[in-house]
């Protein structure tokens, strides 16, 4: 019995060793292959497609955070940038003291508008905004992220007193410059029809009005978009009485009021389309919802260029523009100056993703600071005929892209943010739009239309993964042709940006 007994504690004791040398064999197998794939190098591949999920995915949105504060504290959105040199501003500043200049890039001083307490330099907070504004315009941007100054400038544009009102020569369609006690000045365009009336069909895009709402909507669409080049734009309730009629020094628009049939003030100007009776602006009975738009510096202090877009449309019922028959004819572009170097292109194609959008086929010009030369921005101007159809979307317009296949890597991580669930481009200009002083009327855009960006923004990043697809089936793997790439660094980049929250 004992030696039974013997036995049976041998073979326990035998099996418990067995066991535990296995375990330990086991471990320190599943060491050596943790260690391994610790310390082998990721593929460049890898790397890079994982810092771009860490990109686009960002920091966790906080609680208290809003959509648009999310997005703007977003690492994409707060990227180092160079510091910028005293010739990469549009204005300079004259010290206080120093003799009157002639050149037409120096600022006039304050004791020529009034006022000789104050010193003039780029941060100084006795500015008024328009002049902050002006101030802090650069080679690159018309403003800075979060700019501190977009508040009090809102402000400005939708309270502050009227004290001159005058139509605005040039251009098919009334618009009027608008005059504050400070010297800042906006051009106002009326509201001509309801937020919801969608274009008529068989009204061609030359034809269209243009809407308040469309000017005010682009501008925090520019901005969500992270380029900064549209002007700021507020809506504002004007008196058509006290604001214009009563203030006005322009003879030719005095001579244009009149009450309507049900007690309603109205007035129409003189412009090449749509200044007549039948097309006036009325009020209701007074009040009259408009966008004020923060008027550029004079061009005798920043003299600005007007340059034809190569997809210039043919302004024609009847015939078609050359790009239109040519499907090569970036080929063409690619080879002529200034789009055959620099970013003149990849400058185009971004406003040609703001407009495809926005829906705005009537982007026949556009224009730069010639202080800079072709070395800078595109100014984003006059998109009152924006927003005009939610129900369809123009694919034409997105022809540049297309047919270039050629987009900024900034660009595209930016879009490929606003399409992720926390950031839907849609939510983000919703809550946009909910700080314009018209919000308390009406919502600017409808449901419809921030549906319709939604929808556009998955057109536009199929168009480019169909561009890179054709890279890769002509050239092999690489992109090189359809990324412009100037965001390079991306582990510098998420190391040094601070998280949101």
């Amino acid at each position: 019995m004992r030696w039974c007994t013997r036995r049976r504690s041998r073979t326990v004791c035998l099996s418990l060793v067995v066991a535990s040398l296995s375990l330990h064999l086991l471990l320190i197998i599943l060491s050596r292959s943790v260690y391994q794939n610790h310390c082998d190098a990721p593929s460049p591949r890898q790397t890079h497609l994982h810092t771009l999920r860490a990109l686009e995915e960002g920091p966790p949105m906080g609680s208290g955070m809003s959509k648009l504060e999310a997005l703007f504290s977003h690492p994409l959105y707060n990227m180092p940038t160079p510091p910028i040199h005293e010739d990469d501003w549009l204005l300079k500043v004259k010290p206080k003291g120093k003799a009157r200049e002639t050149s037409t890039q120096m600022w006039v001083s304050y004791s020529d508008i009034g006022d000789d307490s104050a010193h003039w330099n780029r941060s100084s907070d006795s500015h008024p905004p328009w002049l902050r504004f002006h101030l802090g315009i650069s080679r690159w941007q018309l403003y800075p992220h979060l700019d501190p100054n977009m508040a009090p400038l809102a402000q400005q544009l939708s309270t502050h007193r009227i004290v001159s009102a005058v139509q605005k020569s040039g251009g098919t369609q009334l618009k009027l410059v608008m005059s504050f006690p400070n010297y800042g000045q906006a051009i106002l365009k009326p509201m001509k029809q309801e937020r919801d009336e969608e274009t008529n069909f068989n009204l061609y895009y030359f034809s269209d009005f243009e809407r308040h709402n469309a000017e005010i909507a682009a501008f925090h669409l520019d901005r969500v978009l992270g380029y900064r080049r549209i002007p700021p734009a507020v809506g504002r309730l004007v008196d058509v009485v006290t604001e214009i009629k009563d203030i006005t020094t322009d003879h030719k628009l005095a001579r244009t009021f009149f009450t309507s049939p049900v007690n309603n003030v109205c007035f129409y100007g003189q412009c090449s389309y749509y200044c007549s009776t039948e097309h006036a602006v009325c009020g209701r009975p007074q009040n009259l919802e408009a966008s004020l738009a923060m008027m550029l510096p004079d061009t005798s202090l920043a003299t600005r260029r007007s340059w034809r877009s190569p997809w210039k449309r043919s302004y024609s019922r009847s015939k078609l523009a050359v790009w239109e028959k040519d499907p090569d004819y970036c080929d063409t572009v690619k080879k002529t100056p200034p789009y055959n170097k620099g970013t003149r292109l990849v400058d185009l194609i971004d406003m040609t993703i703001l407009d495809f959008l926005m829906g705005n086929m009537d982007r026949h010009h556009y224009e730069t600071f010639e202080k800079f030369g072709n070395n800078t921005f595109l100014l984003h101007l006059d998109n009152g005929r924006a927003f005009g159809r939610h129900s369809t979307d123009e694919p034409s317009i997105l022809t540049p892209l297309e047919q270039c296949c050629r987009i900024r890597r900034s660009t595209l991580l930016h879009l490929r943010l606003l399409s992720l669930p926390q950031y839907r481009l849609s939510d983000v200009m919703r809550d946009s739009l909910s700080h314009d002083p018209l919000f308390s009327v009406a919502p600017l855009l409808s449901e419809l239309h921030l549906s319709a960006l939604d929808r556009r923004l998955v057109t536009v990043l199929q168009t480019v993964s169909r561009c890179q697809e054709r890279q890769r089936s002509r050239h092999g793997e690489g992109d090189d042709d359809v990324i412009y790439d100037d965001v390079t660094d991306y582990k510098t980049l998420v190391k040094h940006v601070t998280p949101a929250g």
